[in-house]
Order: C-alpha cells, then structure tokens, then sequence
C-alpha cells in the first residue's frame, strides 16, 4: 500500500489527517514530539483501519537534528511513500511575545525556519523521486498583517511565499506542492481563547485537505469560504486597514 509522512502528527489537524489518511487505506509514518502519543495513536489507527503505522520522534526546533530525524521517517516510510503533509504551528501569545524575545523567537522558528528546513530535506527526497506530494499547512493569517497576530501571520506568511517558490522548482520534476490556509479550527491552538467565529472541525478540515491532494489543488482555503473573506481583507486599501482593529 502506498504510505504517506504526517510531521506534527499528533496536532489537532495532524491525527484528523492521520485518520483521513488511513481511512483510504494508506499506511503511514507519523512524526512529533510525544513518544506516548504518538504511540496511542499509531495503535489506534491500526486497530481501526488496518494500516501500517510507524512512528518517530520529530521535534521542528531541534534543527541540529533535522536531518537525522527526517532520514530516519524516509527510511520507515521506504519506497512507498508517496508524499508527505506538514502540521506543526505554534500560535503563541502574541501580546507576550511582544516583549519576550523567546516567545517570538518560538513563534518564528516553529511556524517558519523549523518548517521550511524540514520542507528542504523533504523537497531533496522527492525531486530526486521525482513523483510524489508535499502539502503544508500555512494559515489565512499569512494572507495580511494584523496588529492582534502579525508575529503568527508574518511567518505563515513568509511559509506560503516558500511554497509559492517550491511548487515552482518541483513541478518540473512531477512533485506536486500544496499549500493548505485554514482558517480557525477547533484544536489545542486555539483553545481557552475568547468565543471565535467560523471554527471548522479538524475532521471538516482534514477531509478539504485529502480532497484538495487528490484533485492537485495547489492553494486551497479551508474551510472554502476563506477564500473569499480573505480576498475582501486583501483589498481593502492600506490608508483605511492601518485604522481598523483587528
């Protein structure tokens, strides 16, 4: 069976994936940061789907041991693998990391450096393949600076600009780049924040995600209304945006 790699498996959109995934009969590799987790929720996915589950442990921030680790997910997938799907994401607390340099620093590295690096060992793998997907999970948050997430949203930002660049290098070797913009999903992300609108399921979202790879979509938005908010929030013109509060 064909298999496919989660990084961040054990977010909130990282095992609705794991599921989506195995539920279409895929083995899988699933990489994150709890050993124990990761575990349960390998011996779930086998007990329910009858799949192959293997896991590793992937930490984004530990970029000394990037390299390694990925070899070591690329080495349990084997030659059946046919892509790859990066959850990890940090929110942080942008109010907080205004003046705590290492909370930003964690919102950066985590949301950008640590997920580009690993999107480059992945690319390497498979451009030399040359077949195969990587998808990424950006956010709408990218999409415009806004004073109450600009942190978050200036490296999902840049994380969408580095996608926009690597479809463009791996289409001429028949890899295939997507880059996923959610919206807000009801996962430890976001939770014991105030009320929030439009929050889709991790399940919804997993669901638009599976979808999206298999029709060789290369930007979605989920849920698909974000689509069009966001394009509403792109043009409203600079000279009114800076006064809003938002």
């Amino acid at each position: 069976m064909p298999s496919v790699l989660i990084l961040g498996a054990t977010s909130g959109i990282g095992r609705a994936l794991a599921a989506e995934f195995a539920s279409h009969r895929y083995d899988l590799v699933l990489a994150g940061r709890d050993r124990e987790e990761l575990a349960a929720l390998s011996a779930d996915l086998n007990l329910r789907h009858g799949v192959s589950t293997r896991a590793q442990i992937f930490d984004v921030l530990k970029f000394e041991e990037m390299e390694s680790t990925l070899a070591a997910c690329l080495t349990l997938a084997g030659n059946s693998l046919e892509g790859a799907v990066l959850c990890v994401g940090y929110l942080g607390d942008h109010e907080n990391a205004l003046d705590d340099l290492e909370e930003a620093r964690r919102i950066l590295d985590t949301n950008f450096t640590g997920a580009v690096l690993a999107l480059n060992v992945l690319a390497n793998y498979f451009e030399e393949k040359r077949r195969g997907f990587i998808c990424a999970i950006s956010s709408v948050a990218g999409d415009r600076g806004r004073q109450s997430n600009y942190l978050y949203g200036s490296a999902k930002g840049g994380l969408t600009t580095y996608l926009q660049g690597l479809r463009n290098r791996l289409y001429h070797a028949g890899v295939r780049v997507i880059t996923v913009k959610p919206g807000f999903v009801d996962t430890r992300m976001i939770y014991g924040r105030q009320k929030l609108p439009l929050v889709a399921s991790p399940q919804a979202v997993s669901q638009d995600v599976y979808n999206a790879i298999v029709r060789r979509q290369d930007v979605v938005y989920v849920p698909g209304f974000w689509r069009g908010i966001m394009l509403v929030v792109r043009t409203v013109p600079e000279w009114l945006f800076k006064r809003l509060h938002m």
